[in-house]
């Protein structure tokens, strides 16, 4: 006889959520990249590829999320979802596609969260995909935060008077009760694939900036009790209230799930040595990164996140 699954996954299987993914991502083993940085085969690097996810708009990790936040939506009538982000956001497309794709209306406020204004910025990329898929687009001046906005209070008001029910997602839908519970499912999935494979990932490198995801993987780790270790790589050049917000989400997702779950302190690792001072604008260390992996995988990655956390594959002391 089996044994019986542990309270956080009865929990987390008991929520609904809204399928919007593929199945599971897939997992893709790096050799060159893995030979380059561990000539002696003691290291292998794998990437598990959430940006092949689902066919919403590209997908990625705020569509794994959204899955949880959109069912949540559906189950209290809403008719709007009303979220925000930078101009060329990817979390404000994820949005608007997770919209279009169940029927509801997405009112998202795009704002000035990287200090650059190259031509056409405003009209091309992630924010003429949202205008595509019908996205009621803002522009907005206020700079770059992970904190709640006033603007997006002000959309919401607007919804409201023109009869409509708003849904609030905040920026990267992770300050959310449910905001951390797709990256929880990520490493449960990510178990399953490890068995399959024969393979056990002892560390997980991720992103993070608004947190969600980095929690949602800490909480997993700790909840499958593995001593599975996580770095969230710093993009946001404000690492302090990066670590703050992720602590916070995995405590309170650990909470929701088990209230017997503890998160300890050590569990939060935040490098802060790829951010580069700014939020999505790369410097050299970050163009080299990307460059290094395309050039050995054909794996592109975005300047914004993905190559940021690839500067620490040049950096020995994770291995």
């Amino acid at each position: 006889m089996a044994d019986p699954e542990p309270p956080y996954l009865q929990k987390l299987k008991s929520i609904p959520k809204q399928p919007f993914l593929f199945g599971p991502s897939p997992i893709q083993f790096l050799p060159r990249l893995s030979e380059s940085l561990s000539p002696n085969h003691t290291v292998r690097i794998w990437a598990k590829r959430d940006d092949c996810n689902s066919g919403l708009a590209y997908g990625g990790n705020k569509i794994r999320k959204l899955e949880y936040l959109v069912a949540d939506a559906l189950a209290q009538n809403a008719t709007h979802l009303v979220s925000v982000g930078g101009i060329q956001s990817n979390h404000t497309r994820a949005v608007t596609a997770a919209a279009a794709a169940t029927g509801l209306h997405a009112v998202t406020v795009q704002q000035k969260w990287v200090p650059i204004s190259p031509p056409l910025y405003d009209r091309t990329g992630n924010i003429l995909l949202s205008r595509l898929m019908g996205g009621d687009v803002r522009l907005n001046d206020e700079g770059f935060s992970i904190q709640h906005r006033d603007a997006t209070k002000a959309a919401m008001s607007d919804v409201v008077k023109a009869g409509g029910r708003p849904y609030y997602v905040p920026a990267g839908a992770s300050d959310h009760p449910l905001g951390g519970l797709g990256f929880v499912g990520f490493v449960v999935e990510l178990a399953a694939q490890e068995r399959e494979l024969g393979v056990f990932f002892e560390t997980l490198v991720v992103c993070s900036v608004t947190g969600s995801s980095h929690a949602g993987l800490i909480v997993g780790a700790v909840a499958e009790g593995r001593h599975r270790r996580i770095i969230g790589i710093d993009a946001s050049g404000k690492p302090v209230e990066t670590k703050a917000q992720v602590t916070r989400i995995a405590r309170d997702t650990a909470k929701l799930l088990d209230p017997g779950l503890e998160i300890p302190d050590e569990a939060v690792v935040l490098d802060e040595r790829f951010h580069e001072g700014v939020y999505g604008v790369p410097g050299e260390g970050t163009l080299e990164a990307m460059r290094f992996v395309a050039g050995l995988e054909a794996l592109i990655t975005d300047p914004v996140y993905e190559g940021k956390t690839g500067g620490i594959s040049r950096s020995s002391d994770i291995f």
